[in-house]
């Protein structure tokens, strides 16, 4: 099974789709739905979130576990240090691999529900370069991935320390960096002149969320502090009674986006689809990323 070490390669460029997992059976046989259709694309792997608090840990791996074996496509899990000692995290290591995942996103994880920090639990890790650490030494064989933010992750000081804290996670062992969805790619191409310039050398993958409802995008920006340009918010706002409109103007602004960041050279691109596929498929079709056509 292919992993992140063999991926972006120069002069390609790799496609991938997150997840996360279903509620409800149902809600499973629509998600494998849209993945087939999403499959056309080729994608380099799909990963599978893992619930707050590791509440499905055991679920992305069996989702992943699904992907891999139905759709014979790699598949990622994502991997948290919330709620676990190092001995629970080798154990989960060790069941992920024995079900054949050969990738894992490492993240430190969001504090659990009505929490405001993170703490450690007695006897686990406080943060994603161990755990990338714990990773590359407990099953070495893994591809990892980490996350980045062009706009800064919301907790940290500054820009340069959140730098640093990711060029720590890359020299413990990461093998790609993808980053928070962002919406202004000025913002991501000056993140990746000072990632080049901190002498981080791995893949640096661009995080698109297509935005299908501008009630959920107003969410989710303002939970993970992202920027939202004034004019496309002015836009959406005008057609907020107007669902097919929202679509429309949300799918344009990402193919234009997608677009500028093929053309600057991205090694791939990984898309947030929240168990959708019409937005990606419309996005990847104009762009003309189609190689089952």
């Amino acid at each position: 099974m292919q992993t992140m070490r063999d991926l972006y390669q120069p002069n390609s460029l790799d496609l991938s789709i997150e997840i996360f997992p279903p509620k409800t059976s149902q809600g499973d046989d629509a998600l494998f739905e849209h993945l087939q259709r999403l499959k056309a694309f080729a994608p380099a792997f799909v990963s599978c979130t893992y619930g707050a608090g590791g509440s499905t840990q055991t679920r992305t791996v069996e989702l992943c576990h699904r992907i891999q074996s139905e759709l014979n496509t790699p598949a990622t899990a994502h991997f948290t240090c919330v709620g676990s000692t190092v001995d629970e995290l080798k154990d989960w290591l060790t069941y992920a691999h024995a079900n054949g995942i050969r990738n894992i996103m490492a993240l430190r994880g969001d504090p659990p529900l009505g929490e405001e920090t993170f703490q450690a639990v007695e006897g686990g890790l406080r943060h994603a370069n161990e755990l990338v650490e714990l990773i590359r030494a407990h099953t070495p064989d893994m591809g990892i991935g980490v996350a980045g933010y062009p706009e800064k992750h919301p907790e940290a000081p500054d820009a340069k320390t959140d730098l640093d804290n990711l060029k720590r996670k890359v020299d413990a062992g990461a093998n790609a960096v993808f980053t928070q969805l962002f919406y202004n790619n000025s913002n991501f191409f000056r993140f990746r002149d000072a990632y080049s310039a901190a002498g981080i050398s791995v893949p640096l993958v661009p995080g698109i969320m297509p935005i299908t409802s501008f009630a959920r995008i107003k969410r989710i920006t303002s939970m993970c502090q992202a920027f939202f340009p004034k004019d496309l918010s002015q836009r959406l706002e005008a057609v907020q009674d107007d669902d097919r409109a929202q679509f429309d103007i949300g799918v344009e602004y990402a193919i234009d986006q997608c677009r500028e960041l093929i053309d600057s050279g991205v090694p791939g691109m990984h898309f947030y689809v929240l168990n959708q596929s019409q937005a990606c498929e419309r996005i990847l079709d104009a762009l003309g990323l189609c190689p089952t056509a």
